[in-house]
Order: C-alpha cells, then structure tokens, then sequence
C-alpha cells in the first residue's frame, strides 16, 4: 500500500506493508484524509533543520545526549542520533473511510461501515490504517467522506470551545481564522453567541462572515483591541479562543486585553507564551489551555487499550466530541464542504505540501483522496531488493521481528558491522512504514507487517525476536517449530506455562533441534568473561553482591504493564543469568522481599531485594532499586572469592583486590551484545555447544517467576526451595 511519509524536510509516497488488524482495533481503508495545515507543515520543516537548530528548539534533549555519550562513547552516540535524525516519520492523523476488518473484541463495529478516524498515532495519510476503536466513530448517512475527514480537527475545534464555556448571548472573539477558527466560529455561533473573527486574511474574515460570523477584523483597519471595546459597548469580550499558530507572544497579549473582567481566554494554536502580569491580573481572568481533541488525549488507557470513560462523569470524550461534530454537519450546523479548497490524489501529494508551502494564497483546508481498491489489502511484505539473497561465505540469513528501539540501536547495526556472520532478509514490524524505513536503512530484502512471513521463508536460517515481551514465549515457540534458530531477547518466557511449552519442545532430541539463545548478553561482555575466568579454578563457595541503581519508570509504560511483566521479570533476569553463569551451579533456593512504597510513584516491584542459594554453596544477593539517582552509576557486582574480593563497576572497568590483576578498563560500556551475536554464529556454523545451556536459560527464568511470586506476595512467604537434581 501507498503511504506518505517525511524526512529531510520533504514528503514522499513510499510503498510499505499493509497494517494487521489486532485486539481492539478497526482496520480502514482511506477514502480521504485532511492535511493539517499548521501542525503538519511544522513537523515537516523541523526535520529539514540541521541538528543545532533542532537542539536550540529542544534543548532538554541535548542533556540526554551528553549523558548518552559518556556511558555509551561518541562514535556510539553519534551513529544512534543520525540514525534517528535521518528516520522517514508518518504524517497525517484525520481521516475517513471504509472498514475492511475488526479485531477480537470490538463488537460494535462492522467491516463495510463508513467511518471515521484520528490519532496522530494511527490515523496517517495512507490507503489503509489500523486504528483503536476509541478513536474511530460512525458517520452519518448524508455525511460525505470529504468532510468527515477533518473530524480530528472538528474535535480540536470543539473542545476549545467546551473549555470556553460560552452561554447565550455572550461576545466572543476567535483570533486565527484557519480551518480551527473557521469551525469554532461557526460552533460559537450554534452556541447563540456573538462572533467577532481577527485575521491577516481577508478572504478567510469574508467566509467566515458568510457563514454567520457577526464581525471580521483586520489588524491594518484599525485596532482590533479598541474594535473590540467599541462592538461590546466598552465592556471587552466574554471570551477569546486562539486559534492562530505564531511564535509571537503578542497574541495572548491582545487576547487579553480584549477581554472584559473575569473573562476566560482559551489557548487552542500554537504560539508565544512570555505572558504579561499586567495583560490579565487586574482583570483577574482565566487562561484555559484546551487538550487536542477533548478527554482521553494522551492517555494510553483510552486510546490504546479501549477504556471508554464513563459518560455520567465525562460527558465529552474525545470520541464523543467526534461524533458530535459528525451529528452537526449531519443537521447542517456546520458548514464543512465550503472550506474544503483543494483536493488532491494520494498520487500527487508532493503537489498538495509545496501548495501549502508556496507564498501567496494557499488552500484552507487541503485533503488527499485515495483510489477505492482491495488490491493491496492483504499485501504484508514489500520487496526492497529484487536480486536473489543467498548466503556467501557461511553467512546466516536473519530476519528481526520487532523493530523497536533496542534492534534499531542496538541488533541492527551490530549485524551490519557482522557481515561476515549474517546477511538480513527481512525487517518485521507491526507498523508497515518503521517496517519499510528500518529495512531500507539497514539493507534488507524485504519488509513485512507480518512476522509469519519471515516463519515461513525458507531462505532464513534464524529469527531475532525484539518485540514487547508478553510475545516472547509464543513467537520463539513458532520459530523453532518453523525449524528457524532463535535469539530471543530476554525475557525468555512471563509464565510457567511457556516455560513448560519450550521445555517440552527439547525434551526429546534436543541436539537435532534449533539453536534458542535468550538475550541474557552480560554473560558475553569481556569483564563477565574475565571474571568467570578468575574463578572458575576456586577452592571454595562465592558471595556475590550486585546492585542495580535502576532508575524511576513512569507507572503508565509498557514495562509496568502485562506487555512487560515488570522490571524482576523485564530486567533483573539478566542478573539471575549472570549468576548462574558465574556459579556455573543449580540454584537450591530463592529469597526475596519488596518493599512496599508509600506513595503511587512506585511500582510495587520496583525495589526489592533476591538472595539466591546454590548448590555449590555459593550465595549470589540483588539488590533491585528504582529509590536512587541516575547520577549515579547504575550497576556494580562484588564478588568474595578466595581472600580477593572482584568488583566490576558498570561495565566499564573491573578490579581485583588481594592479587595480581591487570586493570581492565573501557571508555563506553561493553555488556557483550555483540559478542553474543558472534557465539551465536559460531554456534550455528559450527556446530558448537549452545551459548547458554537450556538448563541455564530455564533456570534464569524460573528465579525471575520465583522472585516475583515472593516480592508480590506478603511478607510471611520469604523464600522457595528448588529440587537441585
């Protein structure tokens, strides 16, 4: 399928993979989207600045990088922030069209319904888009696709004004007279109130006073902040909405000081805010801001997971606002079809953005049509590279599924730098443009929305799985049964049942099987491989002490969430691997407590501590805390061993103490990812021992299951024996 997409400051059509459609979501095709004129045309702008413009409009962003650069090195940093710089971004997020399929769980939607949609997250300029079903609602019978495409800014509009509060009979003043202030004019004016409308455009100030504006104001004509005064009898306005897009900080400023005492000033656009005690203190008045398309913007809950807000506590959701603003065109209260001035085909959209760029005259409200065809709805895989790949020089052909940030900035590159190990076949992602974009960047052969695909290729030898980790279990599971080696990134498995699936899997013949190697790479660092070294001749039991300076993680992410499994299973897996490695033993029993936070800034699992007990006798502690700060260096492992004592500090440098030892030492963190990488080629070319026994995988993973049951349960149960046999 066709999709626009933005880079360099410029727009393209790039074919890329239809979406899937998923659990609580609509699959759409497009009939029409509308351009954002002011929101659109700034994002495109922005990525055609160089990096120190961007950097001065954002500068909390640079800290980062700084900080980037000095755990991760430069060349690392530099090649991480180009990567994300030179990425093809979507664009587009207000459109309408035909429904061509639903996901479990959405019940009141059918495919062949016309709808429409929104979310700058979902609803692109593309022939066909999944959307949650929040952001999707019906249109009427008598509404045409053209106008109910702009329902994300009919929604925009219409909660400006519900922030207002406007009553019958007030003035109100709408500064900006784009498309926002073209439908909050007409939407006050439903409300009974009074329109005065300040524009630079005269044509705009014309059609708006056609469709019911009561007065049109020009800054030249006179001064807008008297004229104000005069029309409402010296009194100011009840009420301002801005709708303009300025840098300026003078518009809230004339807001102001049009309003009357007591008055409410809404801030719907883009602009200025070095606001004047003096414009709005006397007058003691309320300055409102107004959140996109109305309640449930920004929360995750609503948007993504399907959690509607109840309608006796929230009248006016952002759905609701949608479909209201459908119902008003439906009766006539709105006046869409004259504001549409341009119309474009999906083919043509490098015309419709330089129209919107050009000086002089541009259209009001711009919109793209798509051509009606159910050729390319089940089209999930794009072919970048015609020529025939196969393997040269005992390469392995590897597809990734899950092009997050960690394959992007992590598996991705490193295959590069391997080619003598891996050549990459495929890229799968669940959006088809990051599919597209992250294959291109890295060379692949093709890209795919479905990761079956890559299942089903008899030209991979091996999988890397990257996606989110309530995944994990079942897509290993289908790759090895497919007869594809995998690397798994860690966690291994959320549950015992998937544990207990892939322990079935081997339980007969497992060296006729697939290679599984769970992402468990601190093992492979160079510090890790040292410190297994120094002890692997001990005379005696260890203790091993590590401590994890985590750092907070909002409670609203994914980790938190059952996608994640929390931080124990998520992340402190790594650690019970690193133990086991270094123990080479059997753990005998686990021990854990939490602490319980005292407010809601915590995740009941994120600070805890795991004595674990070995059959060698050896006794290995965590402590997991999210409590310090991240100025702090976040990792650090302490090892009593044979009267010397090992410290290895953030994998950057690593100490003995009470015996000859030469410092090792690196100026960026090396957690060995990329030395897992090459053990796990050498493991399938060579037939070598697995990287990580199974026995040692399922055993990292158990500890994690362990941990959590403990940390998640009441103090009283602090501990669990394990079977060393």
């Amino acid at each position: 399928m066709k999709q626009v997409l933005v880079s360099g400051g410029q727009v393209h059509l790039e074919e890329v993979p239809a979406p899937q459609v998923e659990p609580g979501t609509v699959l759409i095709r497009m009939d029409h989207s509308c351009i954002s004129i002011g929101t659109e045309m700034s994002g495109v702008k922005s990525t055609g600045l160089p990096l120190w413009k961007r950097a001065l409009r954002q500068p909390q962003h640079v800290k980062k990088v700084l900080d980037l650069a000095l755990s991760e090195g430069l060349a690392a940093t530099r090649r991480l922030v180009k990567d994300r710089l030179s990425v093809e971004l979507p664009t587009g997020y207000s459109g309408a069209g035909v429904v061509i399929a639903i996901g479990a769980g959405v019940d009141d939607v059918s495919v062949g319904d016309r709808v429409a949609c929104a979310g700058a997250q979902c609803a692109f300029h593309a022939e066909i888009v999944r959307v949650p079903r929040n952001l999707v609602v019906h249109m009427p019978a008598n509404v045409g696709f053209p106008e109910a495409s702009s329902v994300a800014l009919g929604a925009i509009a219409m909660q400006g004004v519900r922030r207002a509060q406007p009553t019958l009979g007030e003035t109100f003043v709408v500064i900006g007279l784009g498309v926002l202030g073209q439908i909050t004019a007409q939407l006050l004016r439903a409300n009974g109130c009074r329109v005065i409308g300040v524009d630079l455009d005269r044509a705009r100030l014309a059609l708006a006073s056609s469709r019911g504006m009561n007065w049109g104001l020009h800054p030249d004509d006179a001064n807008d902040i008297l004229q104000v005064a005069r029309i409402t009898g010296g009194v100011g306005a009840d009420g301002v909405i801005i709708t303009a897009a300025s840098p300026s900080d003078a518009l809230v400023s004339t807001a102001f000081r049009m309003c009357r005492k007591k008055a409410r000033v809404v801030l719907v656009g883009d602009v200025g805010l070095d606001l004047q005690r003096a414009d709005f203190y006397e007058k003691e008045l309320d300055f409102l801001i107004s959140t996109s398309y109305g309640p449930g913007r920004y929360d995750a809950g609503y948007e993504e997971k399907g959690l509607d807000y109840p309608l006796p506590y929230v009248r006016w959701t952002e759905g609701r606002n949608m479909q209201e603003y459908l119902r008003l065109i439906s009766e006539g209260t709105l006046d869409i079809r004259s504001l549409v001035t341009a119309v474009y085909p999906i083919e043509r959209v490098d015309a419709a953005y330089r129209s919107l760029q050009a000086a002089g005259e541009k259209p009001l409200m711009a919109l793209l049509a798509y051509p009606q065809t159910e050729a390319n709805d089940g089209q999930h895989r794009v072919l970048l590279d015609e020529r025939p790949l196969k393997a040269w020089k005992g390469q392995i052909r590897v597809a990734v599924i899950g092009a997050g940030g960690f394959a992007k900035g992590m598996h991705l590159p490193n295959l590069v730098q391997l080619e003598s190990h891996f050549q990459l076949r495929a890229v799968a992602s669940r959006t088809g443009h990051n599919a597209t974009s992250t294959a291109k960047r890295f060379g692949s052969a093709y890209a795919t929305t479905d990761y079956r695909e890559t299942l089903a290729d008899p030209d991979i030898d091996a999988v890397i799985i990257a996606t989110r980790h309530d995944t994990h279990a079942k897509l290993a599971l289908e790759a090895l049964e497919a007869g594809k080696h995998v690397l798994l990134e860690k966690p291994l498995a959320l549950e015992e049942s998937e544990l207990g699936a892939i322990e079935a899997f081997y339980a007969r013949d497992e060296a006729s099987k697939p290679l599984l190697l769970t992402g468990f790479n601190r093992r492979f660092s160079p510090y890790a491989r040292a410190i297994e070294a120094r002890v692997a001749g001990r005379s005696n039991p260890m203790i091993l002490n590590y401590r994890m300076n985590a750092g907070h993680i909002p409670l609203d992410h994914w980790v938190h969430g059952p996608e994640g499994g929390g931080r124990n299973l998520g992340e402190a897996c790594h650690i019970y691997d690193l133990f086991t490695f270094l123990t080479g033993a059997r753990v005998v029993r686990v021990e854990a407590r939490a602490i319980r936070p005292a407010t809601g800034f915590y995740a009941a699992s994120d600070n805890f501590a795991a004595t674990l007990s070995f059959d060698d006798g050896s006794v290995a502690t965590l402590i997991y805390t999210a409590l310090g700060s991240t100025e702090y260096p976040k990792e650090r492992l302490e090892i009593f061993v044979d009267g010397t004592v090992i410290s290895l500090d953030d994998y950057r440098s690593l100490e003995v103490a009470g015996a000859k030892h030469k410092r090792l030492e690196s100026r960026a963190a090396d957690k060995g990812q990329k030395d897992e990488l090459i053990e796990f080629a050498q493991a399938i070319k060579r037939g070598n021992a697995w990287p990580i026994p199974l026995w040692q995988q399922l055993q990292s993973a158990r500890i994690a299951l362990s941990v959590q049951e403990l940390i998640s349960s009441r103090p009283s149960n602090q501990g669990k024996e394990y079977d060393s046999e």
